[in-house]
């Protein structure tokens, strides 16, 4: 039975999935609330916000990501970081799939990926829990009710968590699955109940099909100056390094916190919502972050809460660190509107160094911007991907690896092409550790690092006075009005130099080993700031 509000030419039917029990259609948010409570799928908390849990995965399973290997895409696949699957195996889970699905009941969200409608993509998700469409109608942008009834998906999305894949006859690494098959336009999620699948899923998709249009893909926050969105700011980031918090910045307008476009016309965000970690999450620190876990219908994943009181614990990580909350983009005070800005004025690269090595800011030139921009240095935060229990260094290319199908020089070129065109100035952002590595100094204040990236937006950072850093060569403020100067050494912040001095070789060491995969495919400029 079909309830909801559809294009009758473009149901599930239509599309060859029958069948199934009760399918509803563009359900809006108090319907799916009350449709997850009901199914026993989650708890209503306080204010009305959704809780749950995800079972066994807590975090995107990357190693379970497959592309399918079609010849239309043969070419275009960076196949070192994307797993091969065959076009048979893919047909066989497709059909495998539709077979689990027969008798039960399906949620389907027909939505927008991309503000700006000349390089937006209309997404069909397929949920088998009626609370991953609602995390998805937060994440995405919502059509107007009426467009509805002439929505054509240009992509398909099913995700069945009750579904396990068999290996030997899918193809795949494991009994759970993330499979994309470009050419039929389908993306196949089995044996995870992780709603983050979901929407990188869909930034995956973007990230294959903009830069052919010239579209820069970006996982990245933006924000822009209060009534002057000519004024953009861009922050790259992988989870854990600060994206979400520091792009929400009471001063200015939050265009989004994860995912966007940098096109001809400016920057634009590909979502609708934002999705935060929570974990030490305060009313004092991020105060509006901290109200959407009291508003209704905001998803909250995996945080511990009071059976009584329905207190959520913002300190327990005992069921994973990366508990979450999804919520609309209108819940931020001061969200943009139309999800758009211009050109970024300021491109920041967000770096959790475990190490405690880089300073809380550094100004780079175009070059080291795409040495750092292909580097994609930081460390994995505990929780975001399955087995990860302590920050991890590692080298994330163009801060977003796990959701690149292209290669990465690619995404660089791009980048390189749109800074130089616009005169972006260019800044690497240290969120990490401090006066020791990790265990030993502590996180980086994050007052200190929001004066510093409010002097480089308003452009009072350029007239401090800069001095060369002796590991990177990068420029880094000596004094800074606001900010502790002992802080913009990272040397003088330790009480064992010599300790210091180690963790520094040993560092640019690694940056200089990762990056020679690149040497080949990079101009001569970019070759010399990463010589030094």
């Amino acid at each position: 039975m079909t309830h909801g509000r559809v294009n009758p030419s473009h149901t599930l039917d239509a599309q060859g999935i029958g069948g199934l029990g009760n399918v509803y259609y563009n359900d809006i948010e108090p319907a799916l609330v009350e449709a997850a409570i009901r199914r026993g799928e989650g708890r209503l908390g306080k204010g009305g916000a959704f809780l749950c849990t995800t079972g066994q995965f807590t975090g995107r399973s990357p190693k379970d990501k497959h592309v399918v290997r079609s010849p239309g895409v043969e070419d275009k696949i960076w196949w070192e970081n994307n797993a091969a699957m065959t076009p048979d195996a893919f047909d066989r889970l497709h059909a495998d799939m539709l077979e689990h699905m027969k008798g039960r009941d399906y949620f389907v969200q027909d939505l927008y990926a991309g503000a700006d409608p000349e390089h937006r993509l209309d997404v069909r998700v397929v949920t088998e829990l009626a609370w991953h469409g609602l995390f998805i109608r937060h994440l995405l942008r919502r059509p107007a009710r009426e467009a509805l009834d002439s929505f054509v998906p240009e992509f398909t999305i099913i995700n069945c968590p009750g579904f396990k894949a068999d290996p030997a006859r899918h193809g795949c690494r494991s009994d759970t699955v993330i499979a994309l098959n470009f050419e039929k336009k389908l993306i196949l999620i089995g044996n995870t109940a992780y709603a983050g699948e979901n929407k990188k899923s869909v930034f995956t998709l973007l990230n294959y099909l903009l830069p052919e249009k010239g579209v820069m893909a970006m996982h990245c926050s933006a924000n822009h100056a209060i009534g002057r969105p000519e004024d953009a700011a861009v922050f790259f980031g992988l989870s854990g390094t600060g994206k979400t918090t520091l792009s929400a910045d009471p001063s200015r307008i939050l265009i989004g916190d994860d995912e966007h476009g940098w096109s001809e016309k400016g920057t634009f965000n590909f979502e609708g919502g934002c999705y935060a970690k929570t974990i030490n999450l305060s009313a004092e620190a991020e105060p509006e972050i901290y109200g959407t876990t009291h508003r209704f219908a905001t998803v909250i994943e995996n945080m511990v809460f009071d059976p009584e009181t329905f207190e959520l614990d913002f300190h327990d990580s005992s069921l994973t660190e990366n508990m979450r909350c999804a919520y609309p983009l209108e819940a931020i005070s001061n969200a943009s509107t139309t999800g758009m800005g211009g050109h970024p004025k300021n491109v920041i690269m967000l770096t959790c160094d475990a190490f405690g090595v880089l300073p809380p800011i550094a100004r780079l030139t175009p070059a080291q911007a795409m040495y750092h921009f292909l580097s994609g240095f930081t460390s994995k935060t505990p929780g975001t991907e399955r087995g990860v229990t302590e920050p991890t260094p590692t080298f994330s290319t163009c801060f977003g690896a796990p959701f690149m199908p292209r290669r990465p020089e690619v995404y660089g070129k791009l980048l390189q092409e749109k800074i130089a065109q616009h005169g972006a100035s260019c800044w690497l952002v240290n969120t990490g550790w401090t006066g020791g590595k990790h265990g030993v100094g502590k996180r980086m204040p994050i007052k200190a690092t929001r004066a510093l990236l409010t002097a480089a937006l308003d452009g009072s950072l350029s007239g401090v006075e800069f001095r060369k850093d002796p590991n990177f060569g990068f420029e880094v403020p000596v004094a800074v009005p606001g900010v502790d100067s002992q802080l913009l050494d990272p040397r003088a912040t330790w009480t064992d130099k010599a300790a210091y001095d180690a963790q520094a070789a040993k560092l640019v060491r690694m940056f200089a080993d990762n990056f020679g995969q690149y040497m080949p495919h990079i101009d001569d400029d970019v070759k010399a700031a990463a010589i030094g």
